[in-house]
């Protein structure tokens, strides 16, 4: 029996009683863990596949060591340039112990309990501020009242209106406005006068 599971990132065929090493993981050295994320599952003739991780399978696993992986050297140069640069790089690794694959019933942990935790901090940190300055408290108030937006619509519409009119049509809504020293104004001048 074995399977195809991602972990890390990667993916990896796995069978029962087999060391692995993958990117580093999170938990200490001793642990057993447990990857839910299997793509693929053959026992024996028969062959799951996942659409796209088979749901109820799991690979547990038990964290042997931690380690860095072999250098790898890292040379750049550039020919009659002068350039050469050479650097040298070690994969942190960790080290797993494949101690069984589960076909059917696997429970997964659930994360999202250290998220709810954490909302209610940032509610009590918004409270605490708040209480500490009272003038965040009114503008908090003056952004919660209902703005008028029939006053903001109204304006933009005529200065629509006004850039699509000639100069000499600009003129005379300004004369019948009663604005002086239009002869000498330019059409954006003149739309700057109407729209005051």
């Amino acid at each position: 029996m074995y399977a195809i599971v991602e972990i890390a990132g990667q993916q990896f065929k796995v069978a029962k009683d087999q060391k692995v090493y993958v990117h580093r993981l999170k938990e200490e050295e001793g642990k057993k863990v447990s990857f839910h994320n299997v793509l693929l599952l053959e026992d024996g003739k028969d062959i799951t596949i996942g659409a796209p991780a088979i749901d109820g399978a799991a690979v547990e696993a038990k964290i042997v060591k931690h380690l860095k992986g072999d250098k790898v050297i890292v040379f750049k140069k550039k020919r009659r340039k002068g350039y050469q640069k050479k650097n040298g790089h070690r994969q942190y690794l960790t080290e797993i112990h494949i101690e069984g694959i589960i076909a059917k019933g696997a429970k997964k942990e659930a994360p999202k309990k250290e998220v709810a935790k954490a909302a209610p901090k940032k509610e009590a940190a918004v409270k605490e501020v708040a209480k500490a300055a009272p003038i965040k408290e009114t503008t908090k108030a003056k952004a919660a009242a209902p703005k008028k937006p029939a006053a903001k619509k109204a304006a933009p519409q005529k200065t629509v209106d006004l850039s699509k009119n000639t100069v000499a049509e600009l003129k005379e809504m300004a004369k019948a406005k009663g604005i002086e020293g239009i002869s000498s104004m330019k059409k954006a001048e003149l739309i700057a006068a109407l729209s005051k």
